[in-house]
């Protein structure tokens, strides 16, 4: 149960990075829904390995074949299937990783947990399965195009080199014109320079991704368990590297008074809107109707080509020096998966609006 994501529209994953594929079931999605594979494709190569010098080396072409629930271009209603088969995995790269724990990582949780794991990129952890994600995200994103509803992600933080601005500051539609994926080319040149940096140097770095969400009706999101921005962060915390979420002013809003971040309405030609959004798009857990935006912060990878300290299987004290192809910074490839897990976040909250209205 817990390897699915959502509640009406809901998608099941299963692969390993280093197994035969990586996909997935998507259920509950809406009949009729013009499928756009070529658009679904260029999702999955925003998000694929070896798109640039920032990313791994690892060459997987990340084809999607899909398996059910589509018929002359649209969707049936019945589940979705499809399958990404693995083709570049060179899984003996991890042959020095066999019994020792690497620093951060999963390996010792999972050998506690279950007993066993797989050494080969981390089996069933790896950031290999948001394939499956990214995919469920790309068949969101069709639905809700339907709906007027825009979901744009990009990197506002490469370590210290951040914007300092709001989204609405910059123009969303340069964030793929560079490698980092930045709508601001001279902080994306910044940023650049400084993965290459911490790469040639065999270390890794973190950063954010914001996130913004526009067209959103209002309503979706329950008062109490269910509200909207829970669900949210529960979709941006379980992607791989993920430490923190915050929306709307977040955190910076804690040097605000009350006075100074309440978002004031005022009659907009008949229709009831705020003068600001301090909110974040988001008020007692229902959206407002406002842009919904929010920033995830992701750790820097955990794997860096230099020698660590670590124990072995047995707990006697070693070293380890990793090898193979690996990100220095997960910021380029996490906005898609940012984005995919927000598509599918409110596809999901607002079919569960349309059940609870008569």
């Amino acid at each position: 149960m817990f390897n699915s994501y959502g509640n009406i529209f809901r998608l099941t994953t299963f692969g390993e990075s280093h197994g035969r594929g990586i996909g997935g079931v998507v259920d509950g999605f809406p009949s009729n829904v013009r499928i756009d594979t070529e658009f679904i494709q260029s999702e999955l190569n925003r998000r694929r390995p070896g798109q640039s010098s920032l990313t791994t080396a690892r060459n997987e072409h990340d084809k999607v074949e899909f398996l059910s629930g589509l018929f002359e271009g649209r969707s049936t209603g019945c589940p979705i299937a499809f399958i990404v088969w693995n083709d570049n995995p060179h899984s003996t790269d991890y042959d020095n990783l066999r019994n020792v724990y690497r620093p951060s990582h999963a390996d010792y949780t999972y050998r506690v947990k279950y007993g066993i794991r797989d050494h080969r990129g981390g089996g069933r952890s790896s950031a290999r399965e948001t394939i499956s994600r990214v995919v469920g995200g790309a068949l969101a994103k069709l639905a809700l195009r339907q709906l007027g509803i825009q979901i744009n992600a990009y990197t506002s933080q490469v370590g210290a080199v951040k914007l300092e601005s709001n989204y609405d500051a910059y123009d969303l539609s340069l964030t793929e014109t560079n490698p980092v994926r930045c709508p601001d080319p001279q902080k994306a040149a910044e940023m650049q320079r400084l993965i290459e940096e911490v790469k040639s140097a065999g270390d890794t770095i973190g950063g954010v991704v914001t996130c913004v969400i526009k067209g959103c009706p209002i309503g979706l999101g329950q008062p109490v368990f269910g509200k909207l921005q829970s669900a949210l962060a529960a979709g941006m915390l379980s992607i791989n590297a993920a430490k923190a979420f915050e929306y709307g002013e977040g955190f910076k809003g804690l040097k605000m008074r009350g006075s100074e971040q309440n978002d004031v309405f005022y009659n907009n030609n008949g229709h009831i809107e705020t003068r600001t959004n301090h909110s974040g798009g988001i008020q007692g857990g229902i959206s407002n109707g406002q842009d919904i935006y929010f920033r995830v912060a992701f750790k820097p990878v955990p794997t860096v080509l230099m020698e660590q300290h670590t124990v072995n299987l047995n707990g006697v004290d070693t070293t380890l020096k990793a090898r193979g192809r690996h990100d220095p910074c997960v910021l380029p490839r996490a906005v898609p998966i940012v984005e995919a897990m927000a598509a599918m976040t409110i596809l999901d909250y607002y079919l569960i609006d349309r059940t609870t209205q008569l």
